[in-house]
């Protein structure tokens, strides 16, 4: 009271006087009966011996709208917790054994962090820059607990196929199931370490999941649940489980509405009801910027939400100077029944012809399912809508969602000029910022003026170029990520474009990712090309004119779709 600090039995007798002004130890300090019952309410609720971390917290949030809380005086574990510094405390944990991949420091850190969240049965957002590798983290966590129970993973569709393929490449030990599709089986969820499943499925499947005991809920690109009435939202939240985790690369601490679903979903109840939150800490801290609500709201949250940036130097000198990464994108069905169309047209045709005309029809064979593999309506030309038709566009829309988030720009690159035309008004609209075109039908004056604008309007943006008017001579350094749309298949000509970012001038960590359709004519090129350049580190000739010389065998081999993909 005032600046003393008064006992409980003082506090009682004061609470029984109900007056209004008293003198404490030579001062006189003004009452609050409504603080002062709050107060006492705070110290006997505070008496029982042990309580679990979540309920502690939720205790210590809940006082708070009443009681203005100042400080908490916490050592040990629970001090660890509340010091929003509990990463930075915090023994790291090293690569544990059975993972295929070396952690770095600051990952270590993160999985000290998870680790310790998890123990203490407590969820966590683990809201790392994209790039930094919050899959990797993950797939650490579960490999070092080797639980009981399954984790279930809610992603995307998109990105189903990406974590299969790290879990496969980096933790070849879990037992791993996919509980998607038309030949999804719930007897099959109990064998694995983990099962994958989009956030459409587990909304679908809702009652057959919630029958299982889960260690762990992950949810991946968690910004799929911010908004906290939509079914999927309420659907994940209501699948029981020891521990949740959210993945998201975008900041989450600036929608404050979204925070609260995100957290809902981590720490059930922690931040109160949705009411509550909205008008203690949404409506003071959005319409009046109160900063008292705003430092309650982050030593409420601080303490289950991880994000470290790019451009923190602790992180930083970890990274590569360049990133690169495959992104895996699956098929629609649309898209695969195309696809197939085009294999069985063109594979017949390619047969029974020779020479230079056999060279023409492989080569348009593998633009028209590269034209597929981007979106039907690419291969199609008939002006029809884009929007839920094609993975590699979904995934696209995601990747750019995140980096406009965070405040940055990339470089979008296609080989069609054709398809970047249709990119670029759809992408502009569906994002609400700035997308630039360059082709090569452009005048000089127009390629210069879109230039200076990447490079001098700070404001986040997406670039879109065709690959032959952009692979050489640009300096295009505002962006920090490269995204390769489709592939040239000559990793000399992609090299040649990524270099128009992460080249002389730029200061920043550049991200270059290639998306790849996976089950397709595109994962087994890469593949081809890896090989190629492991063997003899030379590049590949020019184009695609290499894949001419394979016989009808080998391309049947190369354009087949399989499952997976779709």
């Amino acid at each position: 009271m005032g600046e003393e600090t008064i006992s409980e039995e003082e506090l009682a007798e004061l609470a029984r006087l109900k007056v209004p002004l008293v003198r404490v130890r030579g001062q006189w300090v003004e009452l609050d009966e409504r603080q002062l019952k709050a107060a006492l309410r705070a110290v006997e609720s505070a008496r029982s011996g042990q309580a679990p971390a979540g309920d502690l917290l939720r205790e210590i949030i809940a006082h708070d709208d009443e009681l203005p809380l100042l400080e908490v005086d916490a050592d040990g574990v629970l001090g660890d917790l509340l010091s929003g510094q509990t990463e930075r405390r915090l023994t790291p944990l090293g690569t544990p054994p059975g993972l295929d991949a070396r952690l770095r420091p600051y990952q270590e850190r993160g999985l000290a962090w998870l680790s310790f969240l998890s123990e203490l049965g407590l969820g966590g957002v683990l809201a790392d820059d994209m790039g930094l590798g919050k899959t990797v983290t993950t797939l650490a966590l579960l490999v070092r607990e080797r639980a009981d129970a399954p984790t279930l993973l809610v992603c995307p569709m998109s990105l189903v196929g990406n974590w299969q393929r790290e879990a496969a490449r980096f933790a070849p030990g879990l037992r791993v199931y996919v509980h998607h599709g038309s030949g999804r089986d719930a007897a099959r969820i109990g064998a694995a370490d983990l099962v994958i499943t989009t956030y459409g499925t587990a909304q679908r499947d809702l009652e057959t999941l919630r029958a299982h005991t889960w260690r762990r809920v992950v949810c991946d690109e968690a910004q799929a649940i911010k908004n906290s009435s939509t079914l999927q939202a309420r659907a994940v939240r209501s699948i029981p489980a020891g521990t949740r985790l959210a993945l998201t690369g975008t900041p989450v601490e600036n929608h404050l509405a979204e925070l609260w679903s995100i957290m809902e979903f981590a720490n059930p109840g922690l931040l109160g009801p949705r009411t509550r939150f909205r008008t203690r800490f949404q409506e003071p801290i959005e319409a009046r910027q109160d900063e008292q609500a705003a430092q309650a709201l982050r030593r409420a949250t601080g303490p289950f939400i991880l994000r470290r940036v790019k451009t923190d130097k602790s992180v930083i000198s970890d990274l590569p100077e360049k990133l690169e990464v495959k992104e895996w994108c699956p098929l629609t069905t649309e898209q695969a029944t195309l696809y197939q169309a085009v294999v069985d047209d063109m594979l017949t045709r390619i047969d029974s012809s020779e020479g230079i005309e056999r060279r023409g029809l492989v080569l348009s064979a593998m633009a028209k399912l590269k034209q597929v593999c981007n979106h039907p309506a690419h291969l199609l030309k008939d002006g029809s809508r884009l929007a839920g038709r094609s993975g590699k566009l979904a995934r696209l829309e995601q990747l750019s969602e995140e980096i406009l988030a965070e405040g940055e720009k990339a470089l979008l690159f296609t080989q069609y000029a054709e398809f970047g035309a249709m990119l670029q008004p759809y992408l502009a609209q569906r994002l609400d910022r700035p997308v630039l075109w360059l082709h090569g039908g452009l005048p000089k004056k127009t390629r210069d003026r879109l230039v200076d604008r990447f490079q001098d309007d700070p404001e986040p943006m997406l670039f879109v170029l065709s690959l032959k008017a952009a692979g050489v001579g640009l300096n295009l350094t505002a962006a920090n990520h490269v995204v390769h749309v489709d592939r040239w298949w000559n990793p000399a000509v992609e090299d040649q474009a990524t270099d128009r970012a992460f080249r002389i001038g730029q200061r920043k960590n550049v991200q270059v990712r290639k998306l790849i359709c996976a089950g397709t004519l595109e994962e087994r090129v890469d593949q081809m090309i890896e090989r190629k350049k492991a063997l003899a580190e030379r590049v590949v000739g020019a184009g695609e004119e290499w894949l001419t010389d394979l016989s009808t065998d080998e391309l049947r081999d190369v354009f087949k779709l399989t499952a997976e993909g779709v």
